[in-house]
């Protein structure tokens, strides 16, 4: 009678009415790439439409893949409607020059050594502006970043400055440096220091609290934690900030060569002025444009370069 009342016994021991419970159909799952298809309720399965037109295809959010030498074309297509509209008659020659005129212009000044000469005293000002201003902006940003004690002697000080214009200083500067290459100089590297200031310093600032107390608990040294943890999370405001200064160096070439001075691209345009030559002001403007988008496109490969561990969308 009891063992009527008793379950049967399947072979391998297990109940009959145990049986459905533990025996489960799986099926093989097949990649959409060999052929096969995603079970239903998943994006691209049946049961669920994953994009508008319900075909199962990821849809594409980001910028896409950049071109070679994209960054041209902005550029090319200005001098196309440039041109075009200086052949239609739009554009008075007496204000802008045609496109040819001022190329014309420019193997003229490359022919009598005048583009050379002052294509490198400018060189030289921005580029010496530049170093000072990267050292010392940097160095600031160092001393400021991981101190609190130069935090409360540094930052403060340089946000002023920050609020103060460079060109708003040329007159005390005159006044202390007098109106030679010192105060040229001195100009262009405090426009500079200023950028990379801020940015490396509020990438310094910036780094996750959670990476230094890794750091003390694995009892890093002093160069060690500035060489594992500091200089990786202050290299992108590093760049950003030394992007900025180039272009800030280039922007204070520009006025300073206009203020007594004897050579330099800004001189060749402030004489060209006095004698109406627009053609000699747009060599000088094409000038000064093209050294700052290959200066910016060189900071952008050594960034691309140094930065290549990051995934991001510029590619």
């Amino acid at each position: 009678m009891t063992e009527a009342l008793t379950p049967a016994r399947t072979s391998r021991g297990l109940d009959v009415a145990e049986a459905p419970r533990t025996a489960r159909v799986t099926t093989p799952f097949t990649p959409p790439e060999a052929g096969g298809t995603l079970p239903p309720g998943t994006a691209g399965g049946t049961g669920r439409r994953a994009g508008k037109g319900g075909d199962g295809r990821r849809r594409r959010l980001g910028p896409g893949r950049p071109v070679p030498f994209g960054r041209l074309l902005g550029p090319a297509l200005l001098i196309a409607a440039w041109w075009a509209a200086s052949s239609a008659g739009v554009l008075d020659p007496r204000i802008l020059s045609h496109p040819w005129s001022v190329v014309s212009t420019a193997v003229e000044l490359v022919a009598d050594g005048r583009l050379q000469g002052n294509v490198l005293i400018s060189l030289q000002r921005a580029g010496l502006g530049l170093l000072f201003g990267v050292v010392a902006g940097v160095a600031l940003a160092v001393v400021a970043g991981l101190s609190r004690t130069g935090e409360y002697l540094v930052d403060g000080p340089l946000q002023i400055k920050r609020a103060i214009p460079s060109l708003a200083m040329l007159p005390l500067l005159i006044l202390w440096l007098g109106i030679g290459e010192d105060m040229k100089v001195t100009v262009i590297a405090l426009g500079v220091a200023v950028n990379m200031y801020i940015n490396t310093y509020a990438s310094l600032t910036g780094i996750d609290s959670r990476h230094v107390e890794l750091a003390e608990v694995l009892r890093l040294s002093r160069w060690r934690f500035v060489r594992k943890v500091v200089i990786p999370g202050s290299l992108p405001g590093f760049f950003v900030g030394l992007r900025l200064g180039v272009t800030s160096s280039w922007l204070g070439l520009i006025v300073v060569e206009q203020i007594n001075a004897t050579s330099g691209i800004g001189y060749m345009m402030f004489q060209a002025q006095q004698y109406a030559q627009s053609d000699v002001i747009i060599v000088g403007l094409v000038a000064y444009g093209v050294f700052g988008f290959a200066s910016d496109a060189l900071v952008r490969a050594i960034e691309r370069r140094a930065l290549s561990w990051r995934r991001t969308l510029a590619g």
